[in-house]
């Protein structure tokens, strides 16, 4: 699939477009899902600056437009990134606040099966081929995402990590289950010996960010096997 960003002719057309694929996704699922959806429509249709295709709002200003404490926004975010719906553009460093990018490729292919339910018309809009500002679809491959259903840190974790890059996810992370939390020390468990090592080699830091963007109390990431 090929779309175009809101922008230019026929933008506020299409932002319309975006939202009711993005409501009508929402109502055919359950009621987390549909929270999480509405959240999100609600931060886009409030604060997203689409001539920059930009999302740059602090947590507390989140919570406070979500009606939620600051650790349910940092969940919610991190449920979002996981999904494919929102990218990290910059991340937020000394008084900055994380920029993100609607993915409206993947909210698109998410959406897909419920347009014709919007209507004939809309799906065949929806199916149709823009031609200014094309961008391609990135494809994830066959890796399926995490189940984020227990809501843990790692669970979390997984999600975004997964969205970052499903190759290395896929052989590597999604192998590591949670053995404990003790503080802000996370136990994860490896298959094997090797497959410890090489992570805490390797890959260690990556973990370690991804945990803390949904768990600021994360202080260390240990992988035993």
């Amino acid at each position: 699939m090929i779309f175009a960003r809101p922008v230019g002719r026929q933008a506020a057309a299409r932002k319309y477009d975006l939202l009711t694929a993005m409501g009508a996704f929402a109502l055919s699922n359950g009621k987390a899902p549909q929270r999480l959806v509405l959240r999100l429509m609600t931060l886009i249709t409030a604060r997203y600056n689409w001539a920059r295709d930009e999302l740059a709002v602090g947590q507390r200003e989140i919570a406070r437009l979500w009606d939620c404490d600051e650790r349910t926004v940092k969940r919610e975010m991190a449920k979002l990134r996981g999904m494919g719906w929102l990218e990290v553009r910059r991340q937020g460093a000394r008084g900055r606040v994380t920029e993100y990018a609607l993915g409206i490729g993947r909210i698109l292919e998410d959406t897909k099966g419920r347009w014709e339910a919007v209507g004939p018309d809309f799906a065949l809009r929806m199916g149709e081929a823009p031609a200014p500002d094309v961008v391609p679809l990135p494809v994830r491959g066959d890796v399926p995402a995490p189940d984020v259903s227990t809501g843990t840190e790692w669970a979390l974790a997984q999600a975004i990590l997964h969205a970052e890059d499903a190759a290395t996810y896929g052989a590597w992370l999604r192998h590591l289950s949670r053995r404990e939390r003790a503080g802000g020390r996370l136990v994860l468990a490896a298959p094997s010996r090797f497959h410890a090592a090489y992570v805490e080699t390797h890959l260690k830091g990556r973990v370690l960010a991804a945990c803390q963007s949904v768990d600021g109390d994360v202080a260390d990431i240990v992988v035993v096997s």
